[in-house]
């Protein structure tokens, strides 16, 4: 499968993205004191990546949402695990793998701020231009990619791939 995709950011791409968010997030939340959500197990490469170059303190927990299982097809999101450290009255930045269609960052923002979440930040590592509006924003992106399925930096194709320092897209015919 990786001999036939299309390289769409190199490695070096991705860390200037990250380097570049991590400015971004820390001028906006400094002072905050803010709750850090890993979604696993896309966001957790960019999570490893993005962490030590916030110079400011904060607190970190996961949950674990998914949609896609082991296929290329979102379907119904599944809520595995919510976060130990109560959200309740907490700024909370979630760290996601990408921005597709925004239905589980959607999901997401819903229950943290059922929980008393006083506002809730998406950084995400990758955004697609599917073309069309999607239920929610990302405050930070690293990267704009094609509506092509795409795998790589915790993205995942069958359940492997996660470990790639950069990003691929499938032939069109193996989506």
């Amino acid at each position: 499968m990786l001999e036939t995709a299309d390289l769409l950011c190199s490695a070096v791409a991705v860390s200037a993205a990250v380097s570049r968010l991590a400015h971004e997030i820390s001028a906006a939340l400094a002072g905050s004191f803010p709750l850090v959500l890993c979604v696993m197990r896309g966001a957790v490469i960019f999570a490893g990546q993005l962490l030590p170059q916030l110079k400011f303190p904060l607190e970190f927990d996961y949950l674990d949402v998914r949609r896609y299982g082991d296929t290329t097809r979102g379907g119904e999101i599944e809520w595995r695990v919510m976060p130990g450290t109560a959200v309740a009255g907490r700024t909370v930045l979630v760290l996601d793998d990408i921005l597709d269609q925004g239905k589980t960052l959607s999901a997401v923002r819903e229950k943290l701020l059922a929980a008393g979440a006083s506002r809730v930040y998406y950084a995400v590592l990758t955004e697609k231009d599917t073309g069309g509006a999607k239920p929610v924003r990302a405050d930070f992106v690293g990267l704009r990619l094609p509506d092509r399925y795409v795998f790589g930096c915790g993205m995942d194709v069958g359940g492997a791939w996660r470990n790639l320092p950069e990003i691929y897209a499938l032939k069109e015919e193996n989506c």
